[in-house]
Formats: structure tokens, C-alpha cells, sequence
């Protein structure tokens, strides 16, 4: 059984537990405990979190651990001198060690993350760069992987990390059993990117968020304003008028945001030639995929691969 510890500053935000639940299900779908938890802080006792309740931990500094993960704050904030001994103790004897959001600061201050490849909530992201410039500080990631160290972006993050954590020690196929359980849509990659297209258009009515949902379902389809005021049961006149005043930003240019998106997962994560993502993700041909690579991140599509792959090894 590997024990999990998550080394808990005061005031830690309470979605820094939230790998615990995807560790709690892995023994459930097991049938028996694989992982044991440990809710650790450097004094021990009553704990007060950032919802203003408290929780019952042990003292970090005396636990051998299979796993530290370290959780964050709302806001990055210094640590004590003896919290950050007591997490390099742990590290030390941990076979790997995770950060969860603004826990990379933690990380970071104790010297665990010098010369490493690392991300955090990207609100506080550059913040991070410019504290700690021996980091290589990777703000636009779901989690990085780097040797044993593994740190995560902000919030919900902290469950894909974990995600990744059961893959390695349990393989693919019982972590994507785990994630179901977790009623996950499916197990975002690290190199996937923190922010989300339909998460910046922020649609407000059902139809539009439907119509969203139909494009990135079928995006190997034209997917015509007729087609999409269709799903929405809108005319194509009333759907172009809400859609904009929604999102800020025409049906057309709403749809390349989608195929960008996965477009640029498919070639990070997959072995797809550039004609078949061009294909799967509507753009028809590589010239149409590279002009939109070139609008939105500045590099042709293969340049992304190729970075996604020197990262990758």
C-alpha cells in the first residue's frame, strides 16, 4: 500500500484535497486499499483551511511518505523555516513529490523545483518565473512531469495530476475505470492547456452552450451558421445575433477557436500526420490548419510538436 501525504500550510485552499478523492475511488474500484492518506501540516492537531473550518492533520515532519503531495493558498504566501525543513525531509525519502496550484511556491522556496521543468495556477504563473528564475515555469499547462517531480496548475488540476499518478502505478485502463467514477468527461493530459475554448466564450443560454457542444461533437463537419442555428433551434439570423452577444465573437470565428484547440491537442499527444489532424478537426488541409496555428500561437504546427516532444523526453 503507498501512503499519500498532503503537506497542508495554514489556510491551505480547500481544493488542494481534491486528489484525494480520486485516490479514495481507485480503492474502491480495486476492492481493496492501494493508497493510504495522510492529511500532514508542521505542527499537527486542528488545521483552519481557506473555507474557515478545520481539519485534523499530523505532524509532516514525522511521516515516510510514498507520495508528498503539497497543497497551496489562495494567494502565494511565505512559508516558515520549519515547514519548509520538514517538507524537504519528506521529499527526500518520498519516491516522487507533486504540488497542487500555488503549492509550487512551496515547492519552489524549499529548492525542489530549482533547475526543473514546472507549472501552478496560471493567474500566478510569471509570478512564480520571476521568484524563482532557475525554474523553467510552464504557465499554459494541466500538470508537467518532471523526473519525480510533478506540479500541477490551479484548482481542478490537482485531479488530473492524480489521474496521471494512478495511470503510472495502474495503468491506463484502470485510471480512465477511476475517472469515470469521478464523474470526469475524460482525463485531461499534462501537456493540455489550462485554459479552454468554450471556457472563454462563456455561454449563457442552454442553446448557445448547446449549439457549442454540437460543433465540438462534429468537428469534422462544415458546420455551417444553418447547421449550428439548427441545434440550437434558433434561425440563423436569431442565432448569429445571440451567439455574438454571448460570446463576444462570430459563430465562424467560434468554431476555429474549437478545431484550434483540438487540432493542437492532437498534435502534442498523438502520431497523426498533420493531414489526418487537419482532417479529424475540420480544417480539410494542412495549409488552412497552419495559417490558423500561425493566428493563434505564433508557430506552425510541426514547430508544436516538436516542442511538445524535446518536453515530452
Amino acid at each position: 500500500m503507498m501512503t499519500i501525504g498532503f503537506a497542508l500550510p495554514s489556510h491551505f485552499q480547500i481544493m488542494g484535497l481534491a486528489p484525494a478523492s480520486a485516490f479514495e475511488l481507485a480503492n474502491a474500484f480495486a476492492g481493496e486499499p492501494l493508497y493510504a492518506l495522510r492529511l500532514l501540516s508542521e505542527q499537527g492537531g486542528a488545521l483552519p483551511n481557506s473555507f474557515g473550518t478545520t481539519i485534523d492533520t499530523r505532524v509532516l515532519g514525522r511521516q515516510r511518505l510514498d507520495t508528498l503531495i503539497v497543497a497551496g493558498s489562495l494567494r502565494p504566501a511565505p512559508s516558515s523555516p520549519e515547514f519548509l525543513r520538514q517538507v524537504r525531509k519528506a521529499a527526500a525519502s518520498a519516491r516522487r513529490v507533486a504540488s497542487v496550484c500555488t503549492g509550487a511556491f512551496i515547492l519552489a522556496e524549499a529548492g525542489l523545483l530549482d533547475g526543473k521543468r514546472a507549472t501552478t495556477h496560471w493567474k500566478y504563473a510569471r509570478e512564480l518565473q520571476q521568484q524563482y528564475p532557475s525554474i523553467h515555469v510552464e504557465e499554459d499547462r494541466i500538470f508537467i512531469i518532471d523526473g519525480a517531480t510533478w506540479t500541477s496548475a490551479g484548482m481542478t488540476a490537482g485531479v488530473d495530476l492524480a489521474l496521471g499518478m494512478i495511470e503510472k502505478d495502474f495503468g491506463a485502463e484502470f485510471a480512465r475505470s477511476v475517472a469515470q467514477r469521478l464523474v470526469v468527461y475524460h482525463r485531461r493530459a499534462g501537456g493540455q492547456s489550462q485554459h479552454s475554448a468554450l471556457l472563454e466564450m462563456d455561454p449563457k443560454s442552454d442553446r448557445i452552450q448547446g449549439a457549442l457542444a454540437y460543433a465540438r461533437r462534429n468537428l469534422r463537419a462544415p458546420l455551417t451558421v444553418e447547421e449550428l442555428a439548427d441545434a440550437a433551434h434558433l434561425s440563423p439570423r436569431q442565432f448569429s445575433r445571440a451567439f455574438r452577444a454571448e460570446t463576444g465573437q462570430s459563430p465562424a470565428k467560434a468554431v476555429e477557436n474549437l478545431r484550434i484547440e483540438a487540432a493542437r491537442m492532437m498534435v502534442e499527444q498523438s502520431r497523426h500526420t498533420m493531414d489526418e489532424v487537419a482532417i479529424e478537426t475540420g480544417f480539410a488541409d494542412t495549409e488552412r490548419m497552419r495559417r490558423a496555428f500561425l493566428r493563434a500561437f505564433g508557430q506552425p504546427p510541426q514547430a508544436i510538436r516538436r516542442n511538445a516532444r524535446v518536453a515530452a523526453a
